[in-house]
């Protein structure tokens, strides 16, 4: 078996010698030029890294195991691999034939203008995200890479809270007996808003239950979005989050589609799996079974 490592920042060598017991297997370094030349990936580092990896990932179609080594590993926790011992079971159970492969959805972002597409689509694993939750991602990728893993996400949340204003935003979905349903939306959320996001997992920013009710393999993406709540009250409000109790709050809007449109009266950051994309207006949507993975 040929197996090719991927090593994110912060990640050397000695990473992989706990995997290398098997001696069947032909290690190699970097992502694959074509689908012949690895028959598995191993990927350490966090959701960025993935993030910047999805597209080749899915052109390639190999099975891929994540071995979180981040500083925010949500979606190596939502395949049950949440530390590095995890992975090296999961590749064990893999090199001995063990049938612990899974096909997985993932979402898919692109800019619109005039209700056309402007830029390639970016894929993404765990959430995207507008609003209060982009100004957090943005101000915590400022921060040292050890304190964004350890709770950086949460600590600039808490100061954001009190000058991030509510913004107004229109989200579309396609309408449900339209004759073309790629032509033809209908508003399914309008108002004033704090964030929205969408989500192919259930976590994101170190833990944060943001769309409890999410599974990577149903061909749905989870929208949440919190409408306008006085800073005070949500901050009392924010801890419901790690629980998903959060979606019992009045403000807080949720449902399922398979793509939607973005539209907010100002341009705004969309950020994805904790890594900037591009502006609103924007449309999401979810690719079925775009990427096999090793799961615990």
């Amino acid at each position: 078996m040929r197996a090719t490592v991927i090593l994110g920042l912060g990640c050397s060598p000695q990473d992989l010698k706990p995997f290398q017991a098997e001696a069947t297997v032909e290690w190699r370094m970097g992502m694959p030029a074509s689908p012949d030349d690895a028959d598995v990936i191993l990927l350490f580092g966090g959701d960025g890294t993935i993030h910047r990896h999805l597209g080749q990932l899915v052109k390639l179609g190999l099975p891929v195991l994540v071995v979180p080594a981040g500083s925010g590993n949500d979606f190596a926790g939502s395949l049950g691999l949440r530390r590095v011992r995890d992975s090296l079971a999961a590749w064990n159970q893999f090199c001995h034939g063990s049938a612990n492969l899974r096909d997985i959805d993932l979402g898919i972002i692109s800019a619109i203008d005039r209700g056309e597409a402007l830029s390639p689509p970016q894929y993404f694993c765990c959430i995207a995200g507008v609003g209060l939750d982009g100004e957090v991602s943005r101000r915590a990728n400022k921060l040292p890479r050890w304190l964004r893993g350890h709770g950086g996400y949460a600590l600039t949340l808490v100061p954001t809270i009190f000058t991030f204003t509510p913004f107004r935003m229109k989200v579309l979905t396609p309408a449900e007996h339209a004759a073309n349903a790629g032509t033809h939306w209908t508003v399914r959320s309008h108002q004033p808003a704090l964030l929205a996001a969408f989500a192919n997992t259930p976590l994101y920013g170190g833990g944060m239950k943001i769309a409890p009710k999410a599974k990577m393999d149903d061909g749905l993406l989870d929208v949440c979005i919190v409408g306008a709540v006085d800073p005070l009250r949500l901050l009392r409000l924010f801890p419901t989050v790690y629980s998903g109790n959060h979606l019992n709050v009045r403000e807080v809007e949720y449902f399922h589609a398979d793509r939607l449109r973005v539209e907010t009266e100002q341009p705004m950051d969309v950020y994805a799996d904790g890594e900037y994309v591009c502006p609103t207006p924007v449309e999401v949507a979810v690719r079925e079974k775009a990427l096999k993975v090793i799961t615990a």
